[in-house]
């Protein structure tokens, strides 16, 4: 508010203070911005150097820390702020009365303007940033700081950007190039990042774009000569050559067959790349002659590789089983040595980078210990040799000879205790890689378990030879680092670069060991971005990786000072919101359904909501709280409670201060408050407006639900969109005009962003429910859904959407037209937020996996591309692959390992995309099917399947199988595809196999056992009797007795077992009669079988239960669901059994069983159908959805089902029934949307046959009766104003009668509606339902067919007004029309409107005046009515007038007959014939054809023009002019003090501050005032122009196009002819505009003060006090331009007008005229005189 200033970095400050100009000195009061060059607002201070104007009289700060006046806030100092004043910058809340500073979230009750905290003006640039602003804007320099840290040099990428991670398990997938260029170059997902190296900060330079699967290697060319030269590798099986300068690829070739694994550019040869892959293939490409050599030294599974920097042909190969060779290229890849000694894989090797001397490796430590498995140690070298590094899994790193091919030293890697870290006692994950910095070749520097790195001395002695780089708290990596390289700084400094698994690049300074800054990466999509609203550039970033980057985007500390969240999180972080006015809070929710708080700048984990959501979790919003959650003014309860919005369709409230406690679903509220007894939409979104008044929630179903809190009272409901909602925002409530705070947009899964205005709902609630069906402003040219939204906060209705066509857009609302289109993203968008520091900077992410920051001002592209559809992305993702099946894609997520292996998948077209991935489409879902029997019949290739590990487990493709092989495969399955099968019927299996292979043994053994059967048998004290069925004589059990044959079972048993015949053992138990035993183990083993279920009875009945338990569940595993319940109703078990089938989605037969077994009644019925519902729903079967609601008893919900599709078909079926089933409001709704999808098509017929039968439609009926017979009307007159491809089909009642549109209603409603004066009830419902209808004002972007609806609906609600003889209110309901057609820009459609309601012209005044006479407010409307017909027909004859002249002239030089003697055809023909309709009679009516004289027509018409000259309405609207001219004048001397004092402060300060200084300052105006045209306006009719008349009810205030030049209207001139379109014959600013604008010169200073201007402002608002409310209620034509054309008639035609008039018409316009008029007046005076 006026008083307040933006203390140090656009927070508010407290009145009575002064603003600094950037150095930290107080600059004096009224000086405009310091330190920018831009002028400051009119009355106000400079701004402190961050380019956010300051308040009249305010205090700023030097934004170095230090306080400023007392009084002021502490900005930038993190202390508190005197009583009274914004906590600027500290982060802390304001003290009452001020506001929360931010980014659109709320600010307190009572606080300032919530959003930005600094309320931008207009006209104020973007200071300090070279670019303009946006219109009324002011952006300082704080976000020039911003912009200048994200395009520090010409050749880096415009913005800052967060780019994706290196991708990880690669020896060699970054690399630091040579020469001064000091660059950084790493593979991230299919892409390659360059980085500019400096000691300070690294500056993005670009990326290169081309592979289509994950790049696994990357080299620059370490030749000078070639700096700009890298070479990279890619699953996809190529090796390419880039140049880095154009970002273009050079050469590639695609000879390896298999995963590429190793690259390296040999340092010798210049045109030398090698590379390596999993089967061992060693490829030299000699890129100049496009040469390529493959070598195959050993079948084993490479690495890396590298090239030896002293000898060409040497290149050492590292392997997975910890081989390592050296090999000689120019020997056809023979192997010089095979280096032995490493028991794990060879993730690094590298080469020292120089010569190494005779003892300049120490050994004398490590000889002790060390293993020589190539031979003896070496003795002393006499000459130099060449020395390897290899780093392998075993923990060890090994330094070689490779001239000897021996080892010369062995270095363990030391167990190191992790800072921070406890000591788990597991086996950490580890990944030892090694580099050899150039300029020292005794120090090699490695990798550690942790993420550390160590600077080994191999010339130290002693055993430890190593030192830690950065002994400092928090430098080193996290987690394990994958790559290192080096480049040299500015200083010849070397810098050493690593990349992590913790998703982080770090610079490290060689010299002191310490980290010089750390660039974070981003590791999964960005699904959210949310700035702080009180901590002024704190971009919180919510990413698929399961972190959270909270970002200082003005940090000095660099332009990448981001702090990382991950504890507690474990999943995709979907959505985030900021605490309006605590600034450490953040609200996070997860894909898990896990809703957070984190406390920021803590170290301890968030505090985590006890209620969890069943799915992903789309929005978190801070919000006044709804009961039960008490409010913190009862001292027991939260001021904001913190909602989510989840995927299952509801939004929970969960108290803040118990985050324990079970958490609320707001529906319950809703249900209650409202009286809602059907079935609620799906929730998808939600947004509070800023000031928490209002709450919109968005729904699966498209509408979107405006809510009163505390009880959530439903106001409104938006029916525009009609499918998933994903974004909707409200206005920022800052603007200059407070009713733009009423505007809410939304996005959907439709390419639609909608722009709604709330200001009639929410200023006047009705007592019924108001829908919406039109929007404000519709904002096509997205291809694709929309997924996020933001209005900019330093503009007033400036949008900018996020969208699946990988574009985001910004719209100018008002103008309903886009301004610019960024590009940038290779995905899809997921976010968006405008920055609010700098009014030209925009962030957004996607699931490219980046944040980019980008400028408005800019983008060369105006709009989305055309065509652009989700397939064509979603092909470009997959690479022309076909969809995979779901049995593809579930193996795929299971085998996917590598970047994403160790913590969350991202990268699966499946996987989550984003919370705005909340309906997938129908269309693509069935391509995907479709494609799956295909798909799965093949198998998928390693890259489909996202193979990153070890794949020698798995089964060679058909490309790996010998071709040998793959033909004896394919001739064997063609031989068993031709022999036929057999049918041979076999033999069952035995049930005692051991007793009958013991009984074919030989006849030696079968007649030894007759005698053993016989002496068990029969001899007596016999001991065999008890060994008999067991061992040896298992086959007599079956003749000896019972005993024995159970000691044959139990061995047939086993054997049985051991032969894979489990069920044969259970049929022996149950031959023994042990069905318990059999029973309980088959139960124990999940072995139960049909058999073993039918046996259960015979071991009682809980037995018998117990197994049908087991059963069922066995029966469940192996997914029988439907046996399963079978099962269950054998035990009386139908509860289970439903619930079984409704658990696996078997809603079919569980309804049928159901329906068999239970009550009708039944509540489990009910909730069959609705479960099964929503399934269908999800999947697009609306139809079996709506029987399903219908068999459910709800029908309300059937209805809106059948009309989820929006067709006309649906939508007429959704009608019937909801109007069968008594959902009478439900069917009126839909009724009212088919009838105007038929009115889109011309369909009266269809559209009246929709309504018919639903009396609650009476009102649109008439309605659509009256835009029939009017359209009709109007296209017979040539007018038509919006067409369809559709033929239009007419009722018989709508031929057009002699006589006026209003006779004809009347007739038609009598007859064919039955509407008359004698059936009052019916008459009244009517009216009744017409005024419950409401329209916004037109304008000229207002579609013709709304136009004519809203036409048609006015007209019909006046002729019902003059039915139940409410004549006031019809007369001004017929002024509206009048003025809704002028406010349109449509003068033509006025005239039309005007000649078929009053075909008669005035002749209805008379009666009408008489019935008005009580009631002054109906006579006033009644007289403007009057007065705008008059106007126009006034202007028709002024027309007609000058074309006759102009004619008679042009006839009178050529020698031609008089033109009153041309034929009509030939004046149409020479492009002068008059329009038809009224114009089109005028040379009948009002002028002779021969002789030009007057008629009497004519003189009726000006006659009765006497309405227009009314000495109220020009006293008022001269008022009007002055009230404007003071504002301009008041605008112009604030400009040139400023622009004076401007200069003053810039002489003061020295030569080095304007260099932000810009040319001499303009003019500014304040708020609704514009600068006075360059030339002088005239006045003069001038048709070609096409613009309508200016109103009296669009005051000359406000900013508008440059006033064109016109003819000037001199006595005894005519205008031009009439315009073909019918347009009123204007400029550009109307005559209004034009002539009641006296431009007020600028006397010498002191002439002209403010306090004088102030004087006469009050004086002439006590004027306007005393005019009567009759004459300032209504709109009126200028009274001043009505003078002017009835002068500029008589002087065409003396005669035509009568003396007394023309003495009005002078005497008015030199009264209330402006300079310019009174001065074409005096010539009329003279000319008559």
């Amino acid at each position: 508010m006026p008083g307040t200033g933006a203390a140090g970095t656009g927070h508010p400050a407290m009145p009575g203070t002064v603003g600094t100009d950037g150095t930290g000195h107080p600059s004096m009061p009224g000086a405009g911005a310091a330190g920018t060059g831009h002028p400051a607002m009119p009355g106000t201070v400079g701004t402190d150097g961050t380019g956010h104007p300051a308040m009249p009289g305010t205090v700023g700060t030097d934004g170095t820390g230090h306080p400023a006046m007392p009084g002021t806030g502490a900005a930038g100092t993190g202390h508190p702020a005197m009583p009274g004043t914004g906590a600027a910058g500290t982060g802390h809340p304001a003290m009452p009365g001020t506001g929360a500073a931010g980014t659109g979230h709320p600010a307190m009750p009572g606080t300032g303007a919530a959003g930005t905290g600094h309320p931008a003006m207009p006209g104020a640039g973007a200071a300090g940033t070279g670019h303009p602003a946006m219109p009324g804007t002011g952006a300082g320099a704080a976000g020039s700081a911003e912009r200048e840290a994200g395009e520090p040099r010409g050749a880096a990428m415009s913005g800052r950007l967060l780019t994706p991670s290196p991708n990880w398990y690669c020896s060699r997938c970054s690399d630091g190039g040579p020469g001064p260029g000091r660059r950084l170059g790493f593979g991230a997902k299919n892409s390659i990042f360059l980085l500019e190296v400096t000691r300070s900060r690294p500056l993005i330079l670009g990326e290169l774009t081309g592979h289509t699967e994950r790049v696994t290697g990357f080299s620059f060319c370490p030749h000078a000569s070639l700096a700009n030269t890298c070479a990279s590798t890619s699953d996809d099986g190529t090796v390419k050559i880039w140049d880095t300068e154009t970002k273009a690829v050079l050469k590639e070739h695609a000879a390896h067959q298999t995963t590429i694994t190793a690259l390296h550019w040999s340092p010798l040869r210049k045109d030398l790349v090698v590379s390596g892959d999993e089967k061992g293939l060693v490829i030299c490409w000699w890129h100049f002659k496009d040469d390529t050599q493959s070598f195959f030294p050993e079948p084993r599974h490479i690495f890396c590789l590298s090239c030896s920097p002293h000898h060409e042909e040497h290149v050492a190969v590292g392997y997975k089983d910890g081989m390592i060779v050296i090999i000689d290229i120019h020997r056809k890849g023979a192997v010089v040595h095979r280096l032995r000694g490493h028991d794990g894989e060879i993730q690094s090797l590298a080469w020292c980078p120089q010569l190494c001397e005779e003892g300049l490796l120490s050994r004398a430590e490590s000889e002790a210990e060390t293993d020589w498995p190539n031979g003896d140690p070496v003795k002393e070298e006499t000459e130099r040799f060449c020395a390897l590094a290899s780093g392998s899994r075993d923990q060890t790193i090994r330094i070689w000879n490779s001239s000897t091919g021996k080892g010369l030293l062995t270095l363990k890697l030391p167990q190191l205790k992790r800072r921070g870290v406890a000591d788990l006692g597991t086996k950490e994950r580890i990944w030892l890689t090694v580099h050899w910095p150039q300029n020292h070749p005794t120090q090699l520097v490695s990798s550690s378990f942790g993420g550390e790195l160590l600077l080994w001395d191999l010339a130290k002695a002693g055993k430890q030879k190593w030192t830690l780089l950065g002994q400092s708290e928090g430098q080193n990596h996290s987690r394990i680092v994958f790559n290192l390289s080096s480049v040299c700084g500015e200083d010849a400094r070397e810098l050493l670069l690593s990349t992590s698994m913790d998703r982080d690049v770090k610079c490290w300074d060689l010299t002191t060991l310490d980290c010089c800054w750390t660039q974070p990466t981003l590791g999964g999509f960005v699904y959210s971005l949310a700035f702080s609203p009180v901590n002024i550039g704190s971009l919180a970033v919510g990413v698929g990786d399961g972190m959270i980057r909270v970002w200082d985007t003005i940090s000095l500390q660099g332009p990448y000072h981001i702090k990382t969240l991950w504890q507690g999180i474990k999943s995709k972080v979907t959505s985030l919101c900021w605490h309006p006015t605590k600034e450490s809070l953040l609200a996070f929710g997860t894909e898990d359904g896990k809703v957070g708080i984190y406390e920021i700048y803590s170290n301890k984990p968030p505090q985590i909501s006890s209620s969890y959501h069943r799915k992903t979790v789309y929005a978190v919003a801070w919000g006044p709280p709804v009961p039960p959650v008490t409010t913190a003014g009862t001292g027991d309860g939260p001021a904001l409670t913190l909602y989510s919005c989840a995927g299952e369709g509801i939004i929970l409230q969960h108290n803040p201060w118990r985050l324990t406690a079970d958490a609320q679903d707001i529906n319950r509220v809703i249900r209650e408050t409202n009286g809602i007894k059907h079935k609620l939409p799906g929730r998808s979104e939600l947004s509070w407006k800023p000031d928490g008044t209002v709450l919109a929630i968005g729904n699966d179903d498209g509408s979107i639900e405006i809510f009163q809190p505390p009880l959530l009272k439903l106001l409104c409901t938006i029916q525009t969109h009609h499918k998933l909602i994903n974004a909707i925002r409200w206005h920022h409530p800052h603007s200059s005009d407070p009713n733009l705070g009423f505007l809410i947009a939304s996005g959907s899964n439709n390419a639609v962003v909608y722009v709604h205005n709330l200001k009639p709902v929410l200023e006047h609630p009705s007592e019924t429910l108001t829908t919406m069906i039109e929007p404000f402003r519709t904002l096509t040219g997205h291809t694709a859904k929309i997924t996020s939204l933001a209005w900019s906060p330093h503009h007033d209705a400036v949008l900018v959407s996020a969208c699946y066509d990988g574009t985001a857009q910004v719209w100018d609302v008002l103008k309903d037209e886009p301004m610019c289109n960024y590009r940038g993203h290779t995905g899809r968008l997921l976010a968006v937020q405008w920055s609010p520091v700098d009014a030209d900077i925009v962030w957004t992410g996607g699931d490219d996996f980046t944040v980019r920051q980008w400028e408005v001002s800019k983008q060369e592209h105006t709009r989305p591309p055309q065509g652009k559809k989700v397939s064509e992305l979603e092909r470009k993702k997959v690479n022309g692959l076909k969809p995979k099946s779901k049995k593809s894609r579930k193996k795929a997520e299971k085998c996917v390992v590598g970047q994403e292996g160790a913590g969350l998948l991202d990268t699966s077209p499946q996987t989550l995309l984003a919370p705005s991935v909340r309906e997938e489409k129908q269309e693509f879902q069935g391509e995907v099917e479709s494609a799956s029997d295909e798909t799965s019949r093949a198998p998928a290739p390693l890259e489909e399947l996202g193979v990153r590990g070890n794949t020698e487990s798995l089964p060679p493709t058909a490309a790996q199988v010998p071709t040998n092989q793959r033909r004896r495969e394919q001739t064997r399955d063609e031989r068993k595809r031709e022999k036929p099968e057999a049918v041979v019927k076999k033999k069952g299996r035995s049930m005692l196999p051991l007793s009958t292979s013991n009984d074919h043994r030989s006849k030696e053994e079968l007649h030894s056992d007759c005698v053993n059967l016989a002496s068990i048998l029969y001899a007596k004290g016999s001991d065999g009797r008890g060994q008999a069925g067991a061992g040896d004589q298992v086959q007599l059990g079956l003749f000896v007795d019972r005993p024995a044959l159970y000691r044959m079972f139990q061995e047939e048993e086993k054997n049985h077992v051991e032969a894979g015949h489990p069920e044969m053992r259970y049929q022996l138990l149950l031959w023994k009669g042990d069905v318990k035993g059999a029973l309980d183990m088959a139960i124990e083993r999940g072995e139960l079988n049909d058999t073993l279920v039918a046996m259960a009875p015979m071991a009682g009945y809980a037995v018998w239960v117990r197994t049908i338990e087991a059963f069922v569940k066995q029966l469940c595993f192996q997914e029988q669901y439907t046996r399963a319940a079978t099962l269950l109703l054998s035990i009386h078990r139908v509860d289970q059994a439903i619930q079984l089938l409704q658990t696996h989605q078997l809603f079919r037969e569980a309804i049928a069983l159901a329906k068999a077994f239970l009550q009708p009644d039944d509540p489990v019925l009910k909730e069959l159908f609705t479960s099964w519902a929503s399934l269908l729903e999800k999947d697009g079967h609306y139809s079996i959805a709506a029987k399903c609601y219908l068999a459910a008893e709800s029908p309300y919900d059937a209805a809106k089902i059948l009309a989820k599709k929006g067709d006309v078909a649906s939508l007429r079926t959704a009608a019937k029934v909801a109007s069968i089933t008594g959902e009478r409001e439900l069917s009126a709704q839909l009724s009212s949307r088919c009838a105007l999808d038929l009115l889109s098509q011309r369909d009266w017929l269809g559209a009246q046959d929709v309504l018919r039968g639903n009396e609650s439609l009476l009102g649109q009926r008439l309605v659509l009766c009256t835009y029939e017979q009017l359209y009709r009307r109007l296209a017979e007159r040539e007018l038509v104003l919006w067409r369809s491809i559709n033929p239009p089909r007419y009722h018989g009642w709508s031929l057009c009668p002699e006589g006026s549109l209003i006779d004809s209603m009347l007739t038609v409603w009598r007859s064919e509606f039955g509407v008359t004066v004698a059936d009052e009830g019916r008459l009244e419902a009517a009216h009744c339902q017409l005024r419950t209808t409401e329209y916004p004002e037109a304008s000229a972007n207002t579609p013709a067919r709304l136009l004519q609806l809203q036409l048609s609906h006015e007209l019909s609600l006046a002729l019902s007004c003059v039915l139940l003889s409410d004549y006031a209110e019809s007369v001004t309901v017929l002024l509206k029309v009048v003025v809704r057609c002028l406010s349109a820009g449509n003068f033509a459609l006025m005239q039309e409107i005007g000649n078929v309601l009053f075909p008669d012209g005035a002749e209805f005044i008379p009666d009408l005046e008489a019935k008005l006479t009580p009631d002054p407010f109906g006579l006033a409307a009644l007289q403007s009515l009057r007065a705008f017909l008059c106007y126009g027909q006034l202007y028709e004859l002024w027309w007609e007038l000058g074309t006759k002249r102009s004619r008679t002239l042009r006839a009178s030089a050529e020698g031609r007959p008089d033109v009153g003697q041309e034929s009509e055809e030939g004046s149409k023909e020479a492009g002068d014939g008059p329009r038809p309709g009224l114009l089109a009679n005028v040379s009948g009516r009002y002028v002779d054809g021969a002789t030009s004289e007057p008629r009497t027509a004519a003189r009726a018409l000006l006659a009765g023009c006497g309405c227009l000259l009314s000495a109220d309405h020009a006293r008022r609207q001269a008022l009007e002019r002055r009230v404007a001219e003071i504002q301009r004048a008041v605008a112009a001397l604030v400009s040139v003090h400023r622009s004076r004092r401007s200069s003053t402060e810039a002489q003061r300060s020295g030569p080095e501050l304007r260099v932000g200084s810009g040319p001499e300052v303009q003019p500014e105006m304040g708020p609704g005032v514009r600068p006075e045209p360059k030339s002088d306006p005239t006045f003069g009719p001038n048709p070609d122009s096409g613009a309508r008349p200016k109103l009296e009810t669009e005051p000359d205030v406000g900013p508008e196009p440059e006033a064109t030049t016109r003819p000037e209207l001199e006595v005894g001139t005519e205008p031009e002819s009439a315009p073909e379109d019918g347009s009123k014959a204007m400029s550009s600013e109307g005559p209004s505009s034009s002539h009641c604008k006296q431009e007020l010169p600028l006397r010498e200073e002191g002439a002209v003060s403010m306090v004088s201007l102030m004087q006469e402002l009050r004086d002439i608002n006590q004027e306007q006090s005393d005019i009567a409310e009759t004459v300032k209620r209504h709109p009126f034509p200028d009274v001043t331009e009505s003078c002017l054309v009835l002068l500029a008639v008589g002087s065409l035609a003396p005669s035509l007008l009568p003396p007394a008039l023309r003495d009005s018409a002078l005497s008015l316009a030199q009264a209330y005229g402006t300079a310019k008029v009174q001065q074409i007046v005096q010539k009329f005076g003279r000319d008559t005189a």
